[in-house]
């Protein structure tokens, strides 16, 4: 019989399951930690782990789609991102510039759809043109959603959808009585996606940092203490095939 990607073979040892037998995610969203700790730890600026982490992005976007994941979320840039250093925040809106440019012929070839959540202000007006070009160009894609956080801050999304959903109140358009979760959770930045199944987090670091506060209510949490610049997709399988062992019980009772 399967249990949740396993098999148990004679002698009562488990046995991976094919992946055919697993499930696949539909939405995996990921905190990517550890670009700066990666480089200083190699004797490199830090500039230089957030360029190999820009590698990583295209590694794992390419397996989700091989694997069927139908959105992945991706936390790029936060909304507390702008304490850092200015040369660090210059080459971080320079290195986005041009992932968005030389990224764009691969969404398009490969189906990708680029979707970007976050607030704009503070966002070089050139960045911000290019980050339109490929949501725009890439709106039609089918084999994966590609969701960039940049600017993002989860409790910053919760009062821009509060402060939407008040303004139709203040229109008469809703009564107070009748806001639910319905309402607000159409008001978040991911409006319309489906919650992620899985967050993951590189790096070790043991917190959620502001992310997709609302949206991550009943995800799987996996931890690796390897750094983004070093994911790959082995780590990612592993992550969906640990995904596979957890029991998803949403308040209710375990499955038997």
């Amino acid at each position: 019989m399967a249990l949740f990607g396993r098999k148990v073979v004679e002698g009562g040892g488990p046995e991976l399951a094919p992946w055919s037998e697993l499930r696949i995610p539909s939405h995996i969203a990921i905190i990517m930690d550890g670009n700066g700790r990666w480089a200083q730890s190699r004797g490199l600026p830090r500039v230089e782990g957030h360029r190999r982490g820009a590698n990583s992005v295209r590694r794992v976007s390419e397996a989700c789609r091989e694997l069927g994941v139908g959105y992945l979320t991706l936390y790029c840039f936060s909304h507390e991102n702008w304490k850092r250093p200015k040369d660090e925040l210059s080459f971080l809106m320079g290195l986005l510039k041009t992932y968005l440019i030389q990224e764009r012929p691969t969404l398009l070839k490969n189906d990708i759809r680029l979707t970007i959540i976050g607030r704009r202000e503070g966002i070089p007006s050139e960045v911000l043109e290019e980050m339109d070009r490929s949501v725009e160009l890439s709106k039609g894609g089918k084999s994966l959603t590609l969701c960039l956080a940049i600017n993002y801050g989860s409790r910053q999304e919760i009062v821009d959808a509060i402060r939407s959903v008040a303004h139709r109140v203040s229109a008469g358009e809703l009564q107070p009585e009748q806001i639910d979760e319905r309402c607000i959770a159409e008001k978040l930045y991911t409006g319309g996606m489906p919650d992620p199944d899985l967050l993951i987090r590189t790096s070790g670091e043991m917190r959620i940092s502001n992310f997709l506060l609302w949206q991550i209510s009943y995800s799987e949490l996996w931890i690796t203490e390897k750094a983004w610049p070093d994911f790959d997709k082995a780590d990612l399988e592993q992550a969906i095939r640990d995904f596979n062992k957890r029991d998803r019980r949403f308040g209710g009772l375990a499955t038997v």
